[in-house]
């Protein structure tokens, strides 16, 4: 059974290609059996995510025209205009292509965790759609494990590389946990909705979300337990904060030097960590030289993103070896695989001729006939017919002109250089 991954990411097709051939969630347990219907794959898992659709299947034919032919008219493209953005990978790198993304190691951002978990989800829904066999189970359930090794033993993953991970990052590192500190977020764009999202993932429970528009800003607070607040109300809510994160579209600065300083007397100096990650600024830079206050802006956070992209790509290169070992080591289990049925018809061979023998023996038994000459007979009878067949083989290669091959052969399966 051969396995291969078929598919385009961010770094073969453009965005408005993606979308053309991206899978909608609530159709994938369909997908995946026309996939199966109208195509030679035995099992498949479909991957699609804003960054890539791959389609990886197993199937006994080493053509797999068929399968991209089939994602083309599935989306209704020709085969001519979706070739040029297709990569296809067969085999042991097939497996190394599924066990580099799981481990995020061919990510838009270098060893990002979150699609695992996109992959992981993929794989339920094949299963769902039962389009998952011994095969796929084994190799996905790997996928899984080599993610798991490649985080626990290089730093893929360790270093903030978004700028929301970054600045609850940052806070972390200043506070050492964040479980007891009272965060006001302001805004309620999508950065905000990950530094939340980060927050709470670090135990943080006590969030304020303020915004020009309470409205919209109820969604987000609904999602995260968090009380809403209009931007007008902030002073009062700073008095509480210990971590501020702005991040608006507003074009004049919310927060001023006056305001801060007086929450901070109201704090008694209590310090405040602030992260200002709006273009143009929300905190005056003024901010930055009042005592008890960290203040760190956009910039700031790009030059700890710089830096830990290179300490991820310095992993990266143990991550690959970790993944090349994996391979090999999936690649044995399969090889082992391919003996399960010689191995099946072999003992089925052999518990046929010993049910041959035991019958003959019993009748011998019930004729009378003496037991320790039925035993000798039932053991004589089966030795003879187990080595019947190896015995021809070798005599007749014995005649042939090369019989080394078969010799060493039975040496080894029947241990003959073993000391009696």
């Amino acid at each position: 059974m051969n396995i291969f991954s078929l598919g385009l990411n961010h770094t073969t097709a453009p965005v408005d290609v993606r979308e053309r051939v991206a899978f909608a969630n609530d159709l994938l347990g369909a997908a995946h059996q026309n996939l199966l219907a109208r195509s030679g794959a035995r099992e498949a898992v479909i991957l699609s995510t804003c960054n890539r659709t791959e389609l990886y299947y197993s199937t006994n034919s080493e053509e797999a025209g068929s399968v991209s032919r089939w994602l083309g008219e599935y989306h209704h493209l020709s085969s001519e205009a979706l070739q040029p953005y297709l990569y296809l990978h067969q085999g042991d790198e097939a497996v190394r292509h599924l066990f580099r993304v799981a481990a995020g190691l061919d990510s838009l951002v270098l060893g990002e965790p979150q699609i695992l978990g996109q992959l992981k989800a993929a794989y339920q829904q094949a299963c769902q759609a039962q389009s998952v066999g011994p095969l796929f189970n084994r190799l996905f359930h790997w996928s899984f494990s080599v993610a798991k090794r490649v985080r626990t033993e290089t730093a893929i993953g360790g270093q903030a590389v978004s700028v929301a991970f970054a600045a609850v990052s940052l806070a972390k590192r200043i506070f050492g946990n964040l479980y007891s500190q009272q965060v006001l977020l302001i805004g309620a764009g999508e950065t905000i909705e990950l530094v939340a999202r980060h927050l709470r993932e670090q135990g943080v429970s006590q969030m304020t979300v303020a915004n020009r528009t309470v409205e919209r800003a109820l969604p987000l607070a609904e999602e995260f337990d968090a009380r809403v607040i209009s931007l007008e109300q902030i002073p009062d809510a700073l008095e509480q904060a210990d971590i501020v994160v702005s991040s608006t579209a507003s074009p004049l600065p919310i927060l001023g030097k006056g305001s801060v300083e007086r929450a901070l007397k109201a704090r008694r100096h209590r310090p405040i960590f602030m992260v200002d990650i709006a273009v143009p600024r929300d905190i005056e830079p003024e901010v930055a030289e009042l005592p008890d206050i960290y203040l760190y802006t956009v910039d700031d956070l790009q030059d700890i993103i710089q830096e830990n992209l290179q300490a991820r790509r310095s992993a990266a290169a143990a991550a690959e070896q970790i993944i090349a070992e994996e391979v090999a080591a999936f690649g044995r289990w399969r090889q082992g695989l391919e003996t399960v049925p010689t191995i099946r018809l072999l003992r089925e061979h052999a518990d046929r001729l010993r049910r041959q023998e035991l019958e003959r023996a019993l009748r011998h038994l019930h004729q009378g006939q003496d037991p320790e000459q039925v035993l000798e007979y039932l053991s004589q009878g089966l030795m003879n017919k187990l080595l019947h067949q190896p015995t021809v083989a070798l005599r007749a290669a014995g005649e042939g002109a090369d019989s080394s091959g078969l010799v060493a052969a039975l040496h080894m399966l029947f241990d003959l250089d073993k000391n009696p």
